[in-house]
């Protein structure tokens, strides 16, 4: 039991002591889809550690996954369940593994290391059978489904404006400002929210990454 809690201690101190923090992830459902949108600032402390992080992951072309907490810990857990991705498509003929299957094993895995826990704060969505889903996990596989959500040190701000704006019935195209608005707000107040803006689309017609160009033309538009 004392080996278990000094194993623990080493863990807090040389990891998650210097484990890269703070972000603002942003998932919503929408009539058609689902939307997604995060900053790309990682900090360490007051310490702006990069400023090009990457937080939105295609999982495969009808799941996405935005992640939040140690980036190594974040990238281990996307190269794992992309290759499970990947290998469910080939034992069942070409069919893809549904948003609800995927957070479900997410959680198993979470769980199954809790001892040594992943890091990390997720959310995944994903549009199955014309139905928006998204999931909340947290650091040791609790799983809730939610109709929109936000993780990292800028959420309180983000949402501060979801729930003014938001609303499960509007389309992608309709909550995409909304998720803008969010995630710009957080970027105003969280210090370590900030530097660029990463926007993930998933609906029928499959994953869409926004480029600079079309997110500064969404920018432009918003009131």
């Amino acid at each position: 039991m004392y080996l278990l809690f000094f194993i623990l201690l080493l863990r807090y101190f040389f990891v998650e002591g210097k484990t890269l923090k703070g972000t603002t992830t942003i998932g919503l459902t929408c009539s058609d889809g689902v939307v997604f949108v995060a900053d790309s600032r990682a900090s360490w402390g007051s310490f702006v550690a990069s400023k090009k992080a990457k937080k939105i992951f295609k999982i495969n072309d009808n799941i996405a996954m935005s992640v939040a907490g140690s980036v190594g810990d974040a990238e281990q857990l996307v190269r794992v369940i992309q290759a499970e991705a990947n290998l469910y498509e080939m034992e069942h003929a070409g069919e893809r593994i549904s948003a609800n299957a995927m957070a479900n094993l997410l959680s198993n895995i979470l769980q199954g290391n809790k001892v040594f826990p992943y890091l990390v704060q997720l959310l995944v969505g994903g549009f199955d059978k014309n139905e928006a889903r998204l999931f909340t996990l947290d650091p040791i596989g609790g799983l809730i489904e939610e109709k929109m959500a936000s993780s990292g040190s800028g959420s309180p701000m983000a949402y501060g404006v979801l729930e003014h704006l938001y609303s499960e019935d509007k389309s992608v195209e309709e909550n995409i400002p909304i998720a803008l608005k969010a995630i710009r707000s957080a970027m105003e107040r969280d210090t370590a929210t900030g530097n660029q803006v990463s926007l993930v689309t998933v609906s029928q017609d499959g994953l869409k990454e926004y480029s600079k160009e079309e997110l500064d033309q969404l920018y432009a538009k918003l009131t």
